[in-house]
């Protein structure tokens, strides 16, 4: 079956950079994807790799599809391709099939409440503050703080100013990104270990430090990210919870069909997408929620600007690209 595909670049930046121990996220950019059958279905697609070092890497693997374009010479191709590539090319043609969207038994699925993120450094405790006074301290709230973007005794500090504030019905996720060494990742976790509002530690160590991440998950809760990404086969192996990021983690079928299965121990986590991408990022967070091991998904709500760009419908998004 013969398709056709239209690519759309675009671009946007956050409402305020995001700064992490890997560096400063400030915009965002890639290309949309138009795929249509020659039935005249149509599926959308998004491509835009969290790492924007990976654009020209991007660009040269769609620029060299092969033409005509069709599903037999397509779909052997969606696992050596860039996961960013993948997502996009995998999820328009789950589109096409009715896996998902319009088509799909369930349509799209809404967003459950996700959880907040917390900016790294000194505008954490006023933004935690702010969220404090919005959301009442008796409701049940998950937090997500961006660590090991400063020194980290100014950090742990921090630390105990942000345990004091935070209700006992709160969840903590502390990210560092890779950012620690295995002392400091290990001294952090064994003064929140058995606090019942601490969740985990999220990429504590550098991503091909697994022996480091293996011993510290001896300790308390590790959870898994950029691991992920530098070594997909823990996706099958690691034992405790992965953070996964549809829009960087290759075909989304996948994820889908783990989590339709009922796979514990996944939460899926925003790369900053448009209202494309974000559909797939929704749907999958409901299912994980509806799954054995629910988890508040990092939808970082307040990061990403309003406008078409964002909108649900993917034809309004690919219009306001142009």
């Amino acid at each position: 079956m013969d398709l056709q595909l239209q690519i759309r670049p675009f671009r946007f930046a956050l409402i305020q950079p995001l700064r992490t121990a890997a560096g400063v996220l400030r915009d965002r950019s890639g290309w949309l994807l138009r795929l249509e059958s020659r039935g005249g279905r149509i599926g959308w697609g998004e491509v835009s790799p969290l790492d924007q070092a990976l654009l020209p890497r991007c660009r040269r693997e769609l620029e060299a599809l092969p033409s005509p374009l069709t599903r037999d010479t397509l779909e052997p191709l969606l696992p050596r391709l860039s996961g960013a590539i993948g997502f996009g090319l995998g999820g328009a043609l789950a589109e096409l099939d009715g896996l998902v969207g319009d088509r799909a038994r369930r349509g799209w699925l809404m967003a459950p409440q996700g959880a907040e993120l917390l900016p790294a450094g000194g505008l954490m405790l006023p933004h935690l503050d702010r969220l404090l006074e919005q959301r009442g301290r008796r409701r049940a709230l998950t937090l997500k703080w961006k660590v090991a973007a400063e020194a980290d005794g100014l950090e742990r500090r921090w630390l105990e100013q942000l345990m004091e504030r935070l209700p006992s019905t709160a969840r903590l996720r502390l990210d560092a990104n890779g950012g620690w060494d295995r002392t400091t990742a290990l001294a952090w976790m064994r003064s929140l270990v058995g606090d019942a509002r601490f969740a985990w530690l999220e990429q504590p160590l550098p991503p091909d430090d697994r022996d480091g991440l293996e011993s510290l998950a001896e300790q308390g809760p590790v959870a898994l990210d950029e691991s992920l990404m530098r070594d997909p086969r823990l996706r099958e192996t690691w034992p405790g919870w992965q953070v996964r990021r549809p829009a960087v983690d290759g075909d989304p079928r996948l994820l889908l069909r783990d989590l339709q299965e009922g796979m514990p121990q996944r939460m899926v986590s925003t790369a900053f997408e448009t209202g494309i991408g974000r559909r797939w990022l929704h749907h999958l967070a409901a299912l994980q929620m509806q799954g054995p091991t629910p988890a508040a998904p990092g939808l970082a709500p307040g990061w990403c600007p309003a406008g078409p760009l964002f909108c649900d419908d993917p034809q309004v998004v690919w219009e306001a690209a142009a």
